[in-house]
């Protein structure tokens, strides 16, 4: 994956100011800005609200220029600590070309979000070397699980380490009922790059799709048809992001639809038709994605993948 320089922005400590904003879909309760800025004195950070977090326009939380407006801003500030996004939804690709990058780099500091936030993820890694996190949002509680990943993966500077489907000593990253399946088996190391699958397909063909040579490819999705999983993964297929990477995480693909007369193929085989013969490890039902007891991941640390065992280690920190 060459030789780009990885910046890591700072840790959070108590005290640390987080911009909350939806650069997105609206908010979808009145409450959310109100749970999100509970959420951040809950987790001891101070909460910093951008002027259109609680906006509308259609499906968008405010119009192209609000959304940016805000973002950039929140880039720009030379006091906040985080920004961490309040909803996914649909909306970063329209004003992706017109963020601040230069600003992203200049003052690095923690970005948390999924979903739809996979656009500006990627982009900040590809254009910056930015770590960012792949994790929950703002809006809503987070389970204890959930909780104690995040702390441990923004809080401290130390390696996070193993991620284990079994129970570990003093371990909070075992959810509920894990379900991890090999696709194939192995091991491999590589940086940790990916996020919903429909933004990482759209990215294709822009100058915000980064390297995935190497890396250790991690994969979310909800609410989709089975026939569109396969449509992506033959994009993803064709376009040359699968061939060279080191393994594949897919996380949790939930209220997959089946519809059609002409009947649907199972899941587990539309995987294993685009995955296996990649001969890379591969393994699926991590806990990320749309689901409430989720990791945090860092996009763009250093990973060991253990298709075989079901785990995936952090071998780095993503914070300073």
């Amino acid at each position: 994956m060459g030789s780009k320089e990885i910046i890591r922005p700072p840790r959070l400590k108590p005290g640390s100011k987080v911009g909350l904003l939806a650069p997105a879909g609206p908010l979808l309760e009145r409450d959310d800005l109100s749970r999100g800025r509970e959420l951040c004195q809950a987790l001891d950070w101070e909460p910093v609200l951008l002027p259109h977090a609680g906006g509308r326009h259609g499906y968008l939380a405010g119009t192209d220029e609000e959304r940016l407006d805000d973002l950039n801003a929140a880039l720009r500030d030379p006091v906040l600590d985080a920004i961490w996004c309040l909803r996914g939804g649909y909306g970063v690709t329209r004003i992706l070309d017109q963020v601040d990058f230069a600003a992203m780099a200049a003052r690095p500091r923690v970005i948390i979000g999924y979903s739809d936030i996979t656009a500006l993820l990627l982009a900040a890694w590809r254009h910056t070397g930015l770590i960012t996190f792949h994790g929950p949002m703002a809006r809503a509680p987070l389970t204890s699980f959930s909780r104690g990943h995040q702390s441990r993966v923004l809080a401290s500077a130390e390696v996070p380490g193993r991620l284990g489907r079994l129970p570990l000593p003093d371990d909070v990253l075992v959810p509920r009922s894990p379900r991890i399946v090999t696709i194939r088996g192995g091991k491999a190391e590589g940086r940790l790059i990916g996020g919903n699958l429909t933004l990482v397909q759209c990215l294709i063909g822009t100058r915000h799709l980064p390297d995935f040579d190497g890396a250790i490819l991690f994969l979310e999705e909800v609410n989709e048809d089975l026939y569109r999983i396969d449509r992506m993964l033959a994009h993803l297929r064709m376009a040359g992001v699968l061939d060279r990477v080191a393994g594949v995480v897919v996380g949790q693909v939930t209220e997959l639809i089946k519809r059609g007369a002409d009947g649907s193929m199972g899941y587990d085989e539309i995987l294993a038709t685009y995955l296996e013969p990649l001969g890379v490890p591969v393994a699926y039902g991590f806990p990320f994605g749309h689901v409430d007891d989720q990791w945090t991941l860092p996009v763009g640390v250093m990973a060991r993948l253990d298709a075989s065992a079901g785990e995936l280690e952090l071998l780095e920190s993503g914070v300073s």
